[in-house]
């Protein structure tokens, strides 16, 4: 896959994760990476370069890791330095996985994150 073309799912992915409530997607420059934020607490993580070699790291239920890890080898892998049981991370330039579905999966990793911060921080959100 071109990088022009890989550069512009990773900018789409961005965007995506932008307009969920409370979240910010920015480079974070201790990690060097592109940080997927809600309310400090980490949603993904996406590498900075668009190259064959670009993923996406989201949290997931570790069975449905499981099931994603063979329902698509080689693309879906365990967590690129994370807890491989509860991350998985989705190799970008390959073309089995559409954007819709990484949304799909950046939508759950939130929610999962989302599902663990405080009572009164939810309460926050669902004002804004």
């Amino acid at each position: 896959m071109d990088a022009q073309v890989i550069k512009a799912k990773m900018d789409q992915l961005q965007r995506f994760g932008q307009t969920l409530p409370g979240a910010k997607v920015y480079y974070r420059e201790d990690w060097g990476t592109i940080y997927f934020d809600l309310l400090g607490k980490q949603f993904g993580m996406m590498s900075p370069e668009a190259s064959e070699d670009t993923l996406i790291t989201l949290k997931n239920l570790p069975e449905v890791n499981e099931s994603l890890r063979e329902q698509f080898p080689g693309v879906i892998v365990p967590g690129y330095y994370a807890n491989k049981t509860h991350w998985n991370s989705i190799k970008i330039a390959d073309e089995e996985m559409a954007v819709p579905e990484i949304e799909y999966l950046i939508q759950v990793s939130y929610e999962l994150v989302k599902e663990k911060l405080t009572k009164k921080q939810r309460a926050e959100l669902e004002e804004n």
